[in-house]
């Protein structure tokens, strides 16, 4: 493609018909609005299981966000549920399955958050906590149901893209999660981690892949202005890949 403003995918989170209110799509502002400030062009896709339509979308993107969300279903990879856990409706799940598997195979640019990062971890083979209380008693909360404004404090790798974001100094960052990443895919080096040690971005290694993952959400209402440059670096590095200029995190 040569236009200058990508075009950036973005999945959807899925309700199904209640009662008196129908079946529909929805998704946080702050990933489009974001997208759009950093000068990329959001196109956002539903939920579909038509593998060939979904191909065929992926085709004329440049770049994807995998949103956040509920969580995954650990039985799809041969786990156990966690009695702590809300999944996400399965319509949704087969679906950003089908993309990432899509992502993976084109090496497309992909920025994850959330359980957009968990996903794109365990299919490039890597595992996760299912309940950081549980498996990690010693950590700081991550999630507090009475402040959905919850942050805490990050530290940074230098050579990484969140290092040229965040820089030097204290920081932090919005905080909404109860899992997190155990072992990292290969392909992937930890680029950032809250103090109590758990993982909160990955990025890709690979030469030929532009890939971050946050555990944290820049896109929501609590983002700094900082936080939202994540978006821009991210719209940046898609820019350069379609000029032909791959773009190392490092």
């Amino acid at each position: 493609m040569t236009s200058t403003r990508p075009l950036i995918g973005i999945n959807t989170d899925f309700r199904p018909a209640q009662q008196r209110t129908p079946a529909y799509i929805y998704l946080a502002a702050g990933y489009y609005e974001n997208i759009q400030a950093a000068g990329g062009i959001p196109v956002i896709l539903p939920p579909s299981d038509d593998v060939d339509a979904i191909h065929a979308a992926m085709d004329r993107l440049d770049g994807f966000v995998l949103i956040g969300g509920q969580d995954l279903d650990p039985r799809n990879d041969g786990y156990m549920l966690h009695h702590s856990m809300k999944l996400m409706h399965s319509n949704r799940e087969t679906f950003d399955r089908i993309v990432v598997n899509e992502i993976t195979e084109r090496r497309m640019p992909v920025l994850g958050i959330g359980a957009g990062m968990q996903l794109l971890n365990i299919v490039q083979g890597g595992n996760l906590f299912y309940d950081i209380a549980e498996d990690l008693p010693n950590a700081v909360p991550h999630r507090d149901h009475q402040d959905p404004l919850h942050r805490h404090s990050l530290v940074v790798e230098s050579d990484s893209l969140v290092g040229r974001v965040y820089g030097d100094g204290e920081i932090r960052v919005a905080s909404r999660h109860h899992m997190a990443i155990d072992e990292v895919a290969p392909g992937f080096r930890v680029t950032a981690r809250c103090p109590d040690g758990v993982i909160e971005a990955i990025e890709s290694e690979m030469m030929d892949w532009f890939a971050i993952g946050t555990q944290f959400h820049p896109e929501c209402e609590a983002a700094s202005a900082l936080d939202i440059r994540i978006f821009e670096e991210f719209v940046d590095g898609v820019k350069e890949r379609q000029t032909g200029d791959l773009r190392l995190v490092a």
